[in-house]
């Protein structure tokens, strides 16, 4: 069933089941949930927690699309035992008896070394026999919490565990600290739930130490500039804490809200009166609101991309692009359809993880070159010394393509360097080189295109008459100078686009194949000799009865018009969770109308831009100038 992205509790909604938190928690919510559910909005996203502890707010709002996380492992064990073998870990619970010689005994394990049912029943068991129901650790991480001495404690509540664990396994259970659960799932529309360890009202309230590690002032500090960065990008965030003047200023400008509660964790009864704080953004941010007509102003190293008359290239787009990308603020921003490489290099500039990826290794190749690689250059001396013959070469250029593309000294340049290239260093070397001679050859081709032979659209350009080899150098110089460090891990994939496993916090841009029945989209046409030259023609075909002397084309959906529609469905529906930005054409299926309909099915907000746009040339029986070059782009943004 296709779930979308926001979660409607008005509308129907599975029927809620009876369950409480597993464990008894010091700071749990169970005596504020009056306060705080309905405060909560009535859509949302996910609903994630990453301070999850006793979980008495998740129990209770039963959501369909969760995250919870916690930094405790034994805790995270736990659920995720619970939610995975609830049977076996009742069978577990079976064997303990509430005694002082057993349970010290049980204490004394080093939960680590059991299996993780024998581990999760031991953590219930502890939880319900030991003093106040307290989880508490020493610096060692070992639970020191003493015997609480009761006569008759529910060790086993095998009703309750059964529907936790129903629960349990529909949401996405994390072992992390809170600010990488924040930057690697929260987006705009999801329900954020914060418990940390509140700020302490007095000097002996140390009752927070659920883990060895301790929460400082530093923590709340940065836990409240996280804060203000999700409300900026369009979550719905609530936090609870203490009423003290340190929380108030930290949040000053949000909805602050005192709730009187008791303290459940203190000896004496007569002091466990106590004022909690409920602080919300629900003033601030009521929706998050997309500016369609933002046209960003680009970086200024984005010049630095070295530039190639690539079919389909998105250069002109990028300040709409980056207009959309910049009002979400992704951690991870993704390039499934990379192309010429511009745009997942503008990424790169924006300092956030980039994951890019084509189906073309020649698209592959210039993203290994100077998206992921961060460092490494081709140096100058390196750079000459791939023009010389220093090994034995194959022929393989010289003869396959004679006469059709370039001349027989520039056919012996390509086979030089070709033969060179796997001698380089490291693999970042390699696709510079490669970059490198397919951008030398595609500047001394007319139009830069290869379903011609000869040299029948020769307009004069510079490109053309400079030598192979000062092209060649060129781009080796041209592509050094791109490079640099964002300090991220980025990723340059060549997969089908379906395959590309990501996380759900992505924002995805999707540039696919435009499929027209006026033109065709075969990338592999127009650019096989510099394809096969990326692959250096291993594991392709070539058409030996052809002209062009080019290779089968790669098998896609995006080139019938039956398969083009499910092509889109699946992709739509594989990237639900992430937030989609797709370029597409007035002039190609499906139109926009249809574009809208499928993205509906799965996002609950889908806007599109249209943008006067012209090719710089046309597709087949398409002229350069001719008024069919001029088109309107869509820009699709569902969310």
């Amino acid at each position: 069933m296709n779930k979308p992205l926001l979660v409607n509790l008005s509308d129907a909604v599975p029927q809620k089941i009876k369950c409480k938190p597993i464990l008894k928690w010091a700071g749990g919510k169970t005596q504020m949930l009056d306060s705080i559910l309905p405060r909560f909005p009535d859509a949302y996203g996910k609903y994630i927690e990453p301070f999850f502890g006793g979980g008495a707010v998740f129990f209770a709002l039963q959501p369909e699309n969760a995250v919870i996380a916690d930094s405790n492992p034994e805790l995270i064990n736990l659920y995720r035992t619970v939610a995975d073998d609830v049977d076996a870990v009742i069978v577990e619970l079976k064997k303990f008896e509430n005694t002082e010689e057993m349970f010290y005994e049980v204490r004394s394990q080093d939960w680590e070394n059991l299996s993780s049912v024998e581990a999760a029943a031991r953590t219930i068991y502890l939880n319900k026999t030991c003093f106040n129901g307290l989880y508490r650790v020493n610096k060692k991480g070992q639970f020191n919490v003493p015997f609480g001495k009761y006569k008759n404690p529910k060790i086993l509540d095998e009703d309750n565990l059964r529907a936790a664990s129903i629960l349990l396994s529909k949401a996405q259970i994390v072992c992390s600290d809170y600010l990488d659960v924040l930057e690697n799932f929260a987006g705009p529309n999801d329900l954020i739930f914060l418990d940390p360890p509140y700020v302490p009202i007095s000097e002996y309230s140390d009752f927070k130490r659920y883990t060895k590690e301790q929460f400082y002032l530093e923590d709340h500090e940065n836990l409240a500039k996280a804060y203000k960065a999700l409300s900026d990008k369009g979550s719905h965030v609530f936090l609870t804490n203490s009423n003290h003047s340190i929380v108030e200023n930290l949040y000053h400008g949000f909805k602050y809200e005192v709730i009187q509660t008791k303290r459940h964790i203190s000896c004496d009864s007569k002091t466990r009166k106590g004022e909690d704080v409920i602080i919300s953004n629900t003033q601030k941010n009521e929706k998050f609101s997309l500016n369609l007509e933002k046209i960003a102003t680009l970086p200024e190293k984005i010049k630095l991309y070295p530039s190639t008359r690539y079919m389909g290239s998105k250069q002109k787009l990028l300040p709409y692009i980056l207009g959309v990308v910049e009002q979400f603020n992704s951690p991870i921003l993704v390039d499934l359809f990379s192309g010429s490489g511009i745009v997942s290099y503008l990424f790169k500039t924006l300092g956030k993880q980039v994951i890019t990826n084509d189906y073309m290794n020649m698209s592959h190749t210039f993203t290994k070159a100077m998206v992921e690689n961060n460092h490494v250059i081709l140096n100058n001396e390196k750079a000459k010394s791939l023009l010389v013959e220093k090994y034995p070469i194959d022929d393989f250029v010289q003869k396959k393509f004679k006469d059709l593309y370039f001349s027989d000294d520039e056919n012996l340049l390509i086979d030089i360097i070709r033969s060179n290239i796997p001698k380089l260093d490291n693999e970042y070397e390699q696709a510079i080189a490669r970059s490198a001679l397919i951008r030398a050859c595609m500047k001394k081709r007319p139009r830069g295109i290869f379903t011609y032979t000869g040299h029948r659209y020769d307009d004069g350009r510079k490109d053309l008459v400079l030598t192979l080899e000062e092209q060649f150098l060129n781009a080796v110089e041209a592509i050094n100078q791109s490079i640099f460090d964002n300090h991220q891990s980025n990723i340059s994939y060549r997969k089908n686009a379906l395959d590309v496993e990501l996380p759900d916090n992505c924002l995805i841009y999707m540039d696919p194949p435009y499929y027209s029945t006026c033109s065709d989209n075969e990338y592999v046409r127009r650019y096989h000799f510099v394809e096969g030259l990326s692959l250096d023609w291993k594991e392709i075909e070539i058409q030996e009865h052809t002209k062009t002397k080019k290779f089968k084309s790669y098998p896609t959906p995006f080139s019938s018009r039956k398969d083009v529609y499910v092509a889109f469905d699946k992709l739509f529906e594989k990237y639900k969770e992430n937030i989609l930005l797709i370029s597409y054409s007035s002039n190609s299926l499906p139109n926009m109308d249809e574009m809208l309909v499928m993205l509906r099915k799965y996002k609950e907000n889908v806007d599109v831009i249209p943008i006067d746009y012209k090719y710089s040339f046309g597709n087949q029986a398409t002229k350069v100038g001719d008024n069919r070059n001029t088109v309107q782009e869509y820009l699709f943004v569902a969310y």
